[in-house]
């Protein structure tokens, strides 16, 4: 049976860690052999020394201490690097997140997904200070990513090994795993999970995270439009500015040899000549951005695509990033 490996970053969670384990240990008690891969980004209150006691009285228990806080980001991707599970489960270690869910998500991939998602069906959290939030920042994201699901905020998912494999997450790009997921073709469901109330410990949550789930959000649009031809972007950018520009110029021209005011006072000239100026930096920044783009592809050998299934090549060709179909989904 495929090994599982529950990633869950903490940061101050000392009271919740050793329950989380019990309560894994219960879910998963049935089910196909599992780890579990602490990541402590940070802690100061022991919690550390806590998972460390774990770890040494529990084979099911492995343990990641970063050198200081990362960000949540960091420490996903520090537990994607450390597990050696074909399926990778993420969750909270505060207790919201409840382990019997785990096993129903395991079936559910195995009906053929690549991702399962857990949709928080009852959130136990405050309504102005979390949920408003979620549930503007959820819509936000539908918008702009074109991804039907309406809870990416919820950290309980399950994943196969090669869709993680094809994460690189930096900043606070932990929000945005299910958008990358459908980037890479991934075939995603989202299920309705339980949620609790916080016993212990502190919420790490603030309303700044609002704003910076926005920045991110660009970041995504981007990478996902237009990763491979940021010319397309910027460049547009740049023709509309110089036509706006220009036909300010050309109306500030009419103005002078008609009724209207001379070149040099006249706003029209002023405006026309910022357009013009923006939309030839514009136009330079799609130039750079189309160099840098073929500098990451190239240098480190990365085609522009990925592969789902080959058949008949036997080893031949070059070595490319192939995405493959777990067992029972391939076609003739």
């Amino acid at each position: 049976m495929a090994l599982v490996s529950v990633v869950v970053p903490v940061k101050d969670e000392r009271a919740n860690v050793r329950p989380l384990v019990a309560r894994l240990s219960a879910a998963l008690a049935d089910g196909p052999p599992w780890e579990v891969v602490f990541v402590d980004d940070g802690s100061t209150d022991g919690t550390a020394r806590e998972l460390a006691d774990l770890a040494a009285d529990d084979d099911h228990v492995k343990f990641v201490r970063l050198r200081r806080n990362f960000g949540q980001s960091a420490a996903m991707q520090a537990g994607f690097d450390h597990a050696s599970g074909d399926v990778i489960v993420t969750m909270d270690g505060d207790l919201q997140n409840d382990p019997a869910d785990v096993p129903g998500m395991l079936a559910k991939l195995d009906e053929g997904y690549d991702v399962i998602l857990g949709e928080r069906a009852c959130r136990q959290d405050k309504l102005f200070l979390r949920k408003l939030p979620s549930w503007a920042a959820n819509w936000l994201i539908r918008k702009v990513t074109r991804v039907p699901f309406r809870d990416f905020g919820c950290t309980l998912r399950a994943m196969r090994r090669e869709v993680v494999d094809g994460l690189t997450l930096y900043g606070e790009m932990h929000r945005f795993i299910t958008a990358f997921a459908v980037q890479q073709g991934a075939r995603v469901a989202q299920v309705p999970v339980n949620h609790h109330p916080r016993t212990a410990g502190t919420s790490k949550y603030n309303l700044t995270r609002t704003v910076r789930v926005m920045l991110d959000l660009m970041t995504v649009k981007f990478l996902d439009s237009y990763q491979t031809r940021p010319m397309h972007l910027f460049g547009g950018l740049g023709l509309m500015l110089l036509a706006v520009g220009t036909m300010a110029l050309a109306a500030a021209l009419v103005m002078k040899f008609t009724t209207g005011p001379g070149m040099t006072a006249n706003p029209l000239f002023l405006v026309g000549a910022m357009l013009e100026l923006m939309g030839v930096q514009f136009l330079s920044l799609g130039l750079m951005g189309e160099v840098m783009t073929r500098i990451y592809f190239e240098s480190q050998g990365k085609p522009a695509y990925l592969v789902r299934e080959t058949r008949g090549f036997a080893g031949r060709g070059r070595r490319v990033y192939q995405y493959r179909i777990p067992a029972g989904r391939q076609t003739g």
